[in-house]
């Protein structure tokens, strides 16, 4: 008997079903999940079998899925050699610049990017608030790893291999007695790619303003995560 109609799973990107459903497929190979039956697949994913088995044909002759003699899927080559590109090609500048102008604007404080570097942090992007009071950092500045919201989340994140693993850092006072900051892990593929930051008076980073800040800054945190390829 033929199998009924299959209710087509959300486009994401309003284009074409097959190649949704196609990804629908390919974003189930996680981490823990990289050999899959058709069973799981169909569970994970909402198609019908005979669904899967049309695409993984497509999937498999374009190298980015491999179906293994014991019927076990498996990613193909093809997203290794387009990964090697992807990385090639990131920028990362060109992520952080805008994330850091939109906390900006959504908290009217400064927003930075930090690294570690050695034993020091590294501000590596920022972008200023437009209020006249502000603290004073600059990109290209080192500052102590022991110090401030950053520091700590650099400090911490060793054996960290997602940012969920390490707590949102508030420091008030302890670089500046005047100033205060917020800070959340950034990773990238490779593992932890930095603490974004912001960072201004203490006297304007009262519980009701940090609270309002967190979540804005939790948000793009994992927005640029997700960019960079990292695990949230």
């Amino acid at each position: 008997m033929a199998e009924p109609t299959e209710p087509p799973i959300e486009a994401r990107s309003g284009g074409v079903d097959a190649v949704d459903r196609a990804l629908a497929i390919l974003q189930t190979f996680v981490v823990g999940h990289e050999r899959q039956s058709l069973a799981q697949l169909a569970a994970a994913t909402g198609l019908y079998k005979s669904t899967i088995l049309r695409l993984a044909r497509s999937l498999e002759n374009g190298g980015f899925l491999h179906r293994a003699a014991d019927g076990q899927f498996s990613l193909g080559p093809q997203p290794l050699r387009l990964a090697a590109i992807y990385r090639r090609g990131l920028r990362l500048e060109d992520h952080v610049r805008p994330v850091l102008r939109a906390l900006v604007d959504e908290t009217g404080e400064s927003a930075s990017f930090f690294r570690r570097e050695g034993s020091s942090r590294l501000c590596l992007f920022r972008e200023e608030t437009r209020r006249t009071i502000r603290d004073h950092i600059t990109e290209g500045d080192l500052l102590p790893m022991g110090q401030g919201a950053a520091g700590h989340i650099l400090a911490g994140a060793t054996g960290a291999t997602r940012a969920s693993d390490l707590a949102l850092a508030l420091s008030r006072g302890e670089r500046d007695a005047e100033t205060a900051a917020l800070a959340a892990a950034v990773f990238g593929e490779d593992g932890l790619a930095g603490a974004l930051t912001l960072s201004g008076p203490i006297g304007r980073f009262d519980d009701a303003r940090v609270a309002d800040m967190m979540q804005r800054l939790i948000e793009h945190a994992r927005i640029l995560t997700s960019q960079l390829g990292g695990q949230w």
